[in-house]
């Protein structure tokens, strides 16, 4: 799997463009993020939004499903949609990523590494900068850390 922001060597997509979501998880001024077993890059907590659920659904079950915690609460942080955003797979399907991120509260509790995870780990937004994050979430963690008004729709 490969992903793309503003590359003109990204594959042209030969799917329906995909909606996911993302979910923020602060803790301490610092953001979980996880390095992705399908990438090797660090990411947020979220996935696919599936045909038969809520978004709300989508956002639990992504955050139990990686993170193991249970979600409390969730506000909707923006929506994302450059449509330079790719996302290729090894079987050829390649789709456009429509994002709704969202900024999650939690239950207490540590994070743990699920399956979809190499690593999960709290960094401070300073050290943020410094991790190596897949290029079609930059756009996505760039605005979040930029700007704490919400919604933004970009």
């Amino acid at each position: 799997m490969a992903s793309f922001y503003q590359d003109p060597e990204a594959p042209s997509p030969n799917n329906p463009r995909r909606v996911g979501i993302v979910a923020f998880i602060e803790r301490d001024s610092s953001l979980l993020l996880e390095r992705r077993a399908d990438f090797g890059t660090w990411g947020l907590p979220g996935g696919a939004l599936d045909e038969d659920e809520t978004v709300g659904e989508a956002v639990a079950r992504e955050v139990r499903e990686e993170t193991g915690l249970e979600t409390l609460s969730l506000e909707l942080f923006g929506v994302l949609s450059d449509p330079s955003r790719i996302i290729a797979y090894p079987d050829g399907n390649v789709f456009r990523l429509l994002t709704l991120a969202f900024v999650v509260a939690v239950a207490s509790g540590d994070p743990q590494i699920s399956r979809e995870s190499l690593e999960l780990r709290f960094v401070p937004f300073p050290d943020i900068s410094d991790l190596e994050v897949g290029p079609a979430l930059v756009p996505v963690l760039d605005a979040y850390l930029s700007s704490r008004d919400r919604p933004v729709v970009a």
